[in-house]
């Protein structure tokens, strides 16, 4: 079975063994508001409690697993900034983000708007998946990905690459002034990544805010973050724009070949 050509394969200066991969709406069994247009069929819904038939996201994360060396480190995620060792961890625990450096081990986040980030160290020691969307963001969950990375290396030097994967476009991801005040709270310059539409409400440009806090986590080379699930229904579910919606994933790994 080979990759989709609907799905993304990150265009990023990865070395030798780094595989990662970034899953669309299409390719699966999903129907309805999980499938994928033109007929509302061929849906690759990965997300259990989506509202999608159980049996049919089964049956795409059995053909997504097809294509990976082993299960995904599968998290429940909470929009926090927990990151746990994907090696030694017990089924879907609680947390945003993993790390793994064992070969052929797994890391994924699902998503449906929030930002999917893939982390790797330039020389392909290590990889890391953040799922980060603004409370994630707000809470520090790349700058605490980043250290996990370096600590599980024992490099704190280590230089980091990242992919901010499809999310919400900063042209239709509106918000309050609590979001505002919670990025300020981190972000010293969050200010910027925010357009004021009056009354209080904002555009807030949440790959701007993912660059700010890689950037404070010492993370300098960071490639993707230029597509918005909201404005790409044929490619992307988004819960904003759509709220009963299927579920993405993005993967990273360290092949044995």
């Amino acid at each position: 079975m080979s990759i989709d050509p609907r799905w993304i394969v990150p265009d990023w200066p990865a070395p030798p063994g780094i595989r990662a991969l970034i899953t669309t709406r299409g390719g699966g069994v999903s129907r309805g508001p999980w499938g994928a247009p033109p007929n509302g069929e061929g849906g690759m819904n990965l997300g259990f409690g989506s509202g999608d038939d159980p049996a049919a996201v089964a049956a795409n994360r059995a053909r997504l697993r097809a294509l990976l060396p082993d299960e995904p480190c599968w998290l429940k995620q909470e929009h926090g900034a927990r990151v746990v060792d994907a090696e030694s961890v017990a089924a879907s625990p609680a947390a945003d983000a993993s790390t793994a450096l064992a070969r052929n081990v797994v890391c994924a986040v699902l998503v449906a708007d929030c930002m999917p980030v893939l982390l790797m160290d330039v020389r392909g020691r290590a990889v890391a998946a953040a799922h980060a969307g603004w409370r994630g963001v707000a809470a520090g969950v790349l700058q605490a990905s980043a250290r996990a990375l370096r600590a599980r290396l024992g490099d704190p030097a280590a230089e980091l690459i990242a992919y901010l994967g499809p999310a919400i476009g900063p042209e239709a991801f509106e918000v309050g002034a609590d979001v505002l005040d919670a990025m300020r709270g981190t972000l010293p310059q969050a200010q910027a990544a925010f357009r004021p539409l009056g009354s209080g409400k904002y555009l807030a440009d949440l790959f701007a805010l993912g660059r700010q806090a890689l950037a404070q986590g010492g993370v300098e080379a960071v490639y993707g973050g230029t597509e918005s699930t909201y404005a790409d229904p044929q490619r992307f579910y988004s819960f904003r724009r759509d709220r009963v919606t299927g579920r993405h994933a993005a993967l990273i790994w360290r092949a044995s070949d």
